[in-house]
Parts: C-alpha cells; sequence; structure tokens
C-alpha cells in the first residue's frame, strides 16, 4: 500500500509527458504517494506566474517535496530513490552497478530521448516534415539499447532498477509513434513484456494512451 504521512510531496506533470511518466513510475516502486498537479502544456499552463515561481525553466516534471523543489526528471527520480528508498534496490550503491545505471541515464537524456523528439515531436509542433536521417540516428540509438540487453531480463541486473524505469518512459513513448521494435529488435521486446509488470505500468500506459490522442 502506498504510505501515508504528514509529507507533502507535490509533483506537477502532464501525463502524456514521458519524464513525467517516469517520475511516477519511480513514485510508484517506492510506494510514495505523490500529490499530483496536472499542467496544461496545450493551454500553456507552465508560463503562468504561479507555477514560475516553481520552475521559472517552465517545464514538467517539478518537483516540491516540502519546502525543497526540483527539476528535471531524472534528477527527480535519483532524489526519490535516494530519499525514500528503504533499500538501494532501485538505485544500487555498489561502485559500478550505479555507475552503469548513470550511464544508461545520461544515455536516455543525450541520445535516446533526443533522437525521438527530434524525429517525431518537433516535427509535430513545427509542422515540417520527418528527416530520414534522423530516423537513420534514431535507429541507432535503438540498436544501443538492443545490444545493451542482450542476455538480459533487466537493463542492469537481475532485478528492475530506476534505469529501466526511465528508459521504458522512453521507449513506450517511440513505441506510441509507431516504431515497430517486434521486428528486428527482440531483447526490447522481451524488456517490453517484462515492463507490464513494472511497477506504475498503469499509469504510463494511461499517459500514453493520452499522448496518442494528441497524435491523431
Amino acid at each position: 500500500m502506498l504510505r501515508n504521512d504528514k509529507r507533502d510531496t507535490q509533483l506537477y506533470y502532464t501525463p502524456a509527458s514521458g519524464p513525467c511518466r517516469a517520475v511516477m513510475m519511480v513514485a510508484a516502486a517506492l510506494k510514495l504517494k505523490l500529490s499530483l498537479k496536472p499542467i496544461n502544456l496545450m493551454a500553456r499552463e507552465q508560463y503562468h506566474p504561479g507555477f514560475l515561481k516553481v520552475n521559472p525553466h517552465h517545464s514538467v516534471p517539478a518537483l516540491v517535496d516540502n519546502e525543497f523543489t526540483l527539476s528535471e526528471s531524472r534528477a527527480i527520480c535519483i532524489y526519490l530513490v535516494e530519499k525514500y528508498g528503504r533499500t538501494d534496490a532501485l538505485y544500487p550503491k555498489n561502485p559500478k552497478t550505479r555507475g552503469t545505471i548513470n550511464q544508461l541515464i545520461y544515455f536516455d537524456m543525450g541520445t535516446l530521448f533526443k533522437r525521438m523528439y527530434e524525429y517525431y515531436i518537433i516535427p509535430f509542433m513545427t509542422g515540417t516534415a520527418q528527416d530520414e536521417k534522423q530516423l537513420e540516428s534514431l535507429n541507432e540509438a535503438v540498436g544501443y539499447l538492443e545490444n545493451f540487453l542482450s542476455d538480459k531480463k533487466y537493463l542492469v541486473s537481475y532485478r528492475l532498477t530506476i534505469a529501466d524505469l526511465i528508459l521504458y518512459a522512453t521507449v513506450s513513448t517511440i513505441e506510441a509513434f509507431g516504431f515497430d521494435f517486434t521486428a528486428t529488435y527482440p531483447n526490447i521486446t522481451n524488456w517490453l513484456e517484462t515492463m507490464k509488470d513494472a511497477p506504475g505500468y498503469d499509469q504510463n500506459t494511461e499517459g500514453i494512451e493520452m499522448l496518442k490522442s494528441f497524435f491523431k
């Protein structure tokens, strides 16, 4: 069951956002109850003065944990597991294991998510045509992930870590845009099946369905 106490941990979010869904999945894995504060990006609520006091960068997700504020989804995920994790299972303290997790988190931020954003989201927002070279670049990044999952059930070890939750939010977004993993990427396909049992899977799926409705 979710932990209920006097702590006020607020998450400003939009369900369709992959980074927001990553934070929600980590919170679910921690059994941490969040006070959810929806932000309608289409209505430009991220520019409202009240929200800008929370995050001057006008982006979601943003976390307010009592009087502490934090933005950037991956930083939020790490903060939550370090503060509220009862064990280090999601973010092991072993230097090699943690180093590998960090490597994957930075790979997601700087490569996989970035290339997905460039190929799918920017053309939608700007009304421009998709660039086949960017699709090749995205396929290259997906190939890196496929190789990383060779002979593994999870990304880093025999058990779930925040690397899986963060990367799953991105990969499920790519899949929602119509990218077919099944024919060429068997390791990712198997991992996606495994992740159906992950904490927060249902919340992630709800956000994916909302995302699909935007791009119809």
